[in-house]
């Protein structure tokens, strides 16, 4: 496995100066996000894929063990605040369960066993989306929660760093970010764990996108729990709706804080036709406007 390569160039490392030590280091971390680049076809195709299932109430599982887990659980759980994805509609099959996410546990990545049975609880179906995540490519509980989840209909995405991995094969849409050796040897917490990232950065917003969450680049799902994000829903509303910052306000407590809402609010409709104009356009702001000539 080309993520498991010592390079020569790195040796002696552990006598270099800490200035040359952060180079290195920092050049792998520019490393990771270009070999994203080559793989952005497959992460548009399996957010395409992927669409219209969630939009019917499907569930987007994350799948991994160790540091490719809590990479994935870090995507995830932003997504409730950020573009207020139902928590109901996200789940996380890790290996060794939520503990192995702050201590290692033995041998839970290697449990085929362990995953099969998570995808079977969870009742895994064709409308959900399961992307697994592994650096090697060959971790046997991630690419047995990929064949499950495959063979019970869901949509499924493995993410690998190395190329011709199982978990590539496995899952009906493989997207590569081929990192190859590591500054330390083995170490895919850096370069392959931040290429893994990136993919679930650009994967998961362009799904959110495509599902309505954001309009004219703004987070207009997002969920406003604190001062800071409450003053950007009103910036927001103010903006998009072209009214002054009193009226925008008074929009979002009529409608209980939903930015979308308030914009057409702000801009003169009743919360009950604001309400029945989004649902006959799935949520998405910019048909709804269309419809009533604003966008």
């Amino acid at each position: 496995m080309r993520t498991e390569d010592a390079s020569a160039r790195y040796v002696d490392l552990d006598a270099w100066g800490g200035l040359d030590i952060l180079q290195a280091l920092w050049e792998g971390q520019l490393a990771a996000v270009a070999a994203v680049g080559p793989a952005l076809p497959a992460i548009d195709a399996a957010a395409r894929a992927a669409e219209p299932g969630l939009r019917e109430g499907g569930r987007l599982v994350y799948a991994g063990a160790g540091t490719s887990a809590r990479i994935g659980v870090q995507d995830g759980a932003e997504l409730p605040p950020t573009f207020d994805w139902p928590e109901a509609q996200l789940g996380f099959a890790i290996a060794g369960g939520e503990g192995a996410l702050l201590r290692a546990v033995e041998d839970a990545e290697d449990s085929a066993a362990d995953a099969a049975a998570w995808i079977d609880r969870a009742g895994i179906a064709p409308r959900d989306v399961v992307v697994g995540l592994a650096a090697s490519g060959s971790t046997p509980f991630t690419v047995e929660a990929l064949k499950a989840a495959r063979s019970r209909g869901a949509v499924t995405v493995g993410i690998s760093n190395n190329p011709e991995a199982p978990i590539l094969r496995e899952a009906a849409h493989g997207i590569l970010a081929a990192t190859g050796a590591e500054v330390l040897a083995g170490s895919t917490r850096m370069k392959a764990g931040t290429a893994q990232k990136v993919i679930l950065n650009l994967f998961s917003t362009l799904v959110m996108i495509r599902l309505g969450r954001v309009y004219r680049g703004r987070m207009v799902a997002m969920r406003a729990t604190n001062r800071k994000l409450r003053a950007r829903g009103v910036a927001m509303v103010s903006e998009l709706a072209g009214c002054p910052a009193e009226t925008a306000a008074d929009a979002l407590t009529r409608a209980e804080g939903d930015i979308k809402r308030a914009v057409l609010i702000a801009g003169g409709m009743s919360a009950m036709r604001a309400d029945d104009l989004l649902l006959r356009h799935d949520g998405n702001l910019r048909r709804a406007l269309r419809e009533v000539g604003r966008s």
